[in-house]
């Protein structure tokens, strides 16, 4: 009986890795066909693009006088459609290559990739006054580049979503609730509808009109991909005209570790 179910187990456990061989050769396949998939977008799409952003221009530039004032708002309208697709395609490729990324775990400085986002925010957009608070010393055991991508769409929301606010103010920092620390973006800016909350990591769910708030509505699932891989998690909460809070949970840093 002892060596019936010892045969047994062993020809489970021998089923077992032949399957999860057969599953990694798959993904292998898959991954293959998406590196394809996002080669094709990247080259083949981006050069009839090009051309049409390219004559529309020529046409405004060089033929404008023969074009009346109509004529001329839809060659601009042409050429903003397909700016806002090149950025679509850019974020798409970007969601793709986070999914396929190779995590690098070190200890980072989450205090400062915050500060220097800030300072491309500030670079690019000089006019606006807006305080910002950031907490000292906010340290995880993550892949700093994908870290970087995750705060880049965090803090670029919260940026743009405080826009029409006369004082707005953005803060980083992190709480210790649920057992362990949690990290947040918060802003004063327009808030949202909880009742569409989990509408926001969803790609292309957008819960303001692009009128008011331009984007590819890419940006979070693109955070949220990166939260997930680190396996940590991110959820929102907000009020309509009161801002909005993005908490998310990364790894401890461990003492020691590289920074």
């Amino acid at each position: 009986m002892d060596i019936t179910k010892r045969k047994q187990a062993e020809e489970q456990i021998a089923q077992l890795n032949a399957d999860l061989q057969v599953g990694a050769v798959h993904l292998q396949e898959a991954n293959r066909e998406l590196e394809a998939f996002s080669y094709s977008v990247s080259h083949d799409l981006r050069a009839p693009l090009r051309s049409i952003d390219g004559f529309s221009h020529l046409l405004l530039e060089d033929h404008a006088d023969k074009l009346d004032a109509k004529g001329r708002n839809y060659l601009r309208r042409v050429c903003e459609s397909a700016k806002r697709m090149g950025e679509l395609i850019d974020d798409l490729l970007l969601l793709s290559r986070v999914g396929r990324a190779q995590l690098t775990r070190d200890k980072i400085d989450i205090s400062s990739i915050a500060r220097a986002v800030f300072e491309e925010l500030k670079k690019k957009d000089t006019d606006r006054h807006v305080q910002v608070r950031i907490a000292k010393e906010l340290a995880a055991e993550a892949d700093g580049r994908l870290v970087r991508v995750a705060l880049d769409n965090l803090l670029g929301n919260a940026w743009k979503f405080t826009a029409k606010v006369p004082e707005a103010h953005i803060e980083v920092g992190v709480e210790q609730k649920e057992g362990g620390a949690v990290f947040f973006v918060r802003d004063n800016g327009a808030g949202f509808d909880m009742t569409y909350a989990e509408n926001l990591f969803r790609p292309f769910q957008r819960l303001h009109e692009e009128s008011d708030f331009p984007g590819t509505g890419i940006g979070l699932a693109t955070v949220y991909r990166i939260i997930d891989r680190h396996g940590g998690r991110i959820w929102a909460e907000g009020r309509v005209g009161e801002g909005a809070t993005f908490h998310f949970t990364l790894p401890t840093a461990k003492p020691g570790g590289r920074t």
